[in-house]
């Protein structure tokens, strides 16, 4: 095989290495990493799996050639000018780009922050990470607080570090000054994210951020969940009109935070995004919308409709832990699983894996949505408690975190009348509110009745799920339980993607050997190869956020990001190798097939497992080499391919219908 944009013999690629070098006026100085296998990127972006040598200029941190062979150190020139490594018999493959991770820096660092968040990353051959806009005090909803979080993030970073904006209501002024600072897109939630200065935004909000950015090369993401209409008017006033679904049963269990958060939550959602961007026509090839994390199957035929049918330029990204991770296993009062969406069913997972399995799939990427907490937050029952120590707590945070706020429809006037002395307004009876408070007490008595008479819990406890009043007794109440309830949600898991990805592609595809095996005929669905989850993990993930013509592939021109990869290495996950803050995640205990053993940056070794001495940890380059990446988006690197490919196959342009009465925008969105 030949690479057609690399010389085709090994001597001339030798030469021309040495030869662009010393172009530059450098000493000649030159990284060479070889091996038996490695996944390149061809020209047309197409992935192989072929032996490789790639040379690499450090002064640069650029690849300066891709031979597809390996070739040997004499090849080189010879003394301490070159640094030959062989990797063989382990994958070389490009450095993971993680577009979905909360570092929480500045304001929140007892969860996280840049330097842990970071290093966790690089052990796990993840060379670039995009910060999410919230979580952090100041967000980056403001030019003010993105420059906030590059000061924070200044020799800090153990890889690059992209960052999005946030949008919310009232900041559409703001996004375009955030484009021109170097945000690579934007994130709205559309129910209440779990932190007060991080608002939901209502369907006005969406039409100003498609009418502001309709024309800019940018992403505009959303969390692509929402209440489902309890009344004929939808849109604006849903948002704050209800609690989620009323838990029914132990809040304990699993079983019972799952069923409060329904498929049906998400498919709303993305009928609500789909229509709003439809009717604006704003998803051009330019602005393209992304649904971040996405959990429930439903939405599947929602998003490819929206694309193939309606023309928008839309995709979504699932999570690790929808991927490797399912309710049926999930032990009650393990509250560490606890993230919005939930992690569904069995069956849904293989949904999941099947759409990803498709050439044409509406899920072009898979992240991990690192979202840590300090351990106290998860509210873990006894006999899961975590033996990290837990950090200082952070403001009080709502207990609904990434999903709904819990407290009533009036609640929180009555507690501003309490404090200034005045009493709240009155008015005409809300019926929407009324049937939801009807609903709630119903579903509450219920619980308490359920719970009380299985395991003697006193019912006024149960009432924490709905009448959240005061935050230190619900969580002194809920430690003893592991309420899903009162608990954060968010999963730790930067830098395990590739290992739980490629533990449950190995598992899937064995099942489907042994199937063949007992002479079961049928397709395989769900396999995904290596060339799959770099594509998935590396190349489209760049893709998203613009940085594809520097990150996500192992060819000539491109950041010297390289990620080594032990495919045959069997390991258990302890609490001691967490290298993120907070050492509390659902995946502590899980066995693993697939290691990382080094991780290369822009051309410098930044971590090689058992490197380094047990003071560094793995950590070779003795102090923080990554960047924040600045530079302003442009046009050059926009949807994959194979999306726009998809989407020009079907030349229907019907509209969508959907079952929801649609609330008008009522603000004028080109004043």
């Amino acid at each position: 095989m030949t690479i057609a944009v690399q010389p085709p013999s090994p001597v001339p690629a030798v030469a021309d290495a040495a030869a662009a070098v010393d172009a530059e006026g450098l000493t000649t100085q030159l990284v060479v990493l070889v091996s038996t296998r490695a996944v390149l990127t061809l020209p047309d972006d197409a992935l192989v799996l072929s032996p490789a040598t790639l040379t690499i200029s450090p002064a640069t941190g650029k690849i300066l050639s891709v031979v597809p062979a390996v070739l040997p150190r004499s090849a080189f020139p010879a003394g301490a000018t070159t640094r030959y490594v062989d990797y063989s018999p382990h994958l070389l493959l490009p450095g993971l780009v993680d577009a979905h991770v909360h570092l929480n820096e500045p304001g929140r660092t007892a969860w996280e922050g840049f330097a842990t968040g970071t290093r966790a990353a690089a052990a796990g051959g993840v060379t670039t990470v995009v910060d999410m806009p919230l979580n952090a005090i100041p967000p980056t909803t403001t030019l003010a607080g993105f420059q906030a979080k590059l000061a924070a993030s200044r020799g800090q970073c153990w890889v690059d570090v992209a960052f999005y904006g946030g949008v919310i209501p009232g900041n559409a002024d703001q996004l375009l000054p955030l484009v021109e600072a170097g945000v690579r897109g934007f994130k709205g939630f559309l129910v209440h994210s779990g932190v007060d200065e991080f608002p939901a935004v209502a369907a006005a909000d969406i039409a100003r951020a498609l009418h502001t950015l309709r024309d800019t090369p940018t992403t505009l993401m959303f969390h692509a969940e929402m209440l489902p209409p309890i009344a004929d008017s939808v849109g604006d006033v849903v948002q704050t009109s209800a609690p989620p679904a009323a838990p029914v049963g132990p809040l304990a269990a699993y079983a019972t935070f799952l069923a409060s958060r329904p498929p049906v939550f998400e498919t709303c959602a993305l009928e609500q995004i789909v229509w709003l961007a439809a009717e604006a026509a704003a998803a051009t090839d330019l602005l393209h919308l992304h649904i971040v994390h996405l959990s429930a199957t439903e939405g599947i035929p929602i998003l490819r409709a929206a694309r193939d049918h309606n023309r928008l330029n839309i995709t979504a990204e699932t999570c690790f832990h929808y991927l490797g991770l399912a309710a049926d296993a999930i032990a009650d009062g393990d509250t560490r699983h606890k993230c919005c969406p939930p992690i569904r069913s069995q069956t849904n997972q293989d949904g999941l894996w099947a759409e990803l399995a498709r050439p044409d799939s509406v899920i072009t990427t898979v992240v991990s949505d690192h979202s840590p907490c300090t351990p106290d937050l998860k509210l873990l029952p006894g006999h899961l408690a975590t033996t990290a120590a837990a950090a200082p707590g952070p403001p009080y945070m709502h207990p609904s975190d990434s999903g709904v706020d819990v407290t009533m429809p009036g609640e929180e006037e009555e507690e501003e009348a309490k404090k200034d002395g005045s009493k709240p307004q009155t008015g005409a009876p809300d019926p929407a509110a009324e049937q939801v408070m009807s609903l709630a007490a119903a579903s509450t008595a219920a619980a308490a009745a359920a719970a009380a008479s299985a395991a003697a819990v006193d019912p006024a406890d149960e009432a924490i799920s709905v009448d959240i009043t005061t935050a230190d007794d619900n969580k002194a109440v809920a430690a003893t339980c592991g309420d899903f309830f009162a608990a954060w949600g968010g999963i730790a898991s930067v830098g395990l993607g590739l290992p739980i990805l490629y533990t449950e592609a190995q598992r899937r595809q064995q099942q489907q050997q042994q199937k063949q095996t007992c002479g079961h005929s049928g397709e395989t669905k769900d396999v995904l190869s290596i060339l799959d989850i770099v594509r998935l993990c590396c190349q489209a993930t760049a893709q998203q956020v613009g940085l594809a013509h520097r990150k996500g592939g192992l060819r000539a021109g491109l950041d010297a990001d390289v990620c080594v990869f032990d495919d045959s290495a069997d390991w258990t996950l302890s609490a001691g190798e967490m290298r993120w803050k907070n050492r509390c995640s659902p995946w502590e205990g899980h066995r693993f097939q697939g290691r990382v053993q080094a991780t290369w940056l822009r051309g410098q070794a930044v971590f090689a497992l058992g490197g380094g001495g047990a003071a560094h940890d793995g950590f070779v380059c003795g102090r923080p080499v990554g960047t924040a990446i600045v530079e302003k988006r442009t046009a050059r690197s926009g949807v994959p391919a194979r999306v726009k490919a998809a989407a020009a196959e079907t030349t229907t342009t019907t509209t969508t219908t959907t079952t929801m009465t649609r609330a008008a925008v009522v603000e004028d969105v080109t004043a």
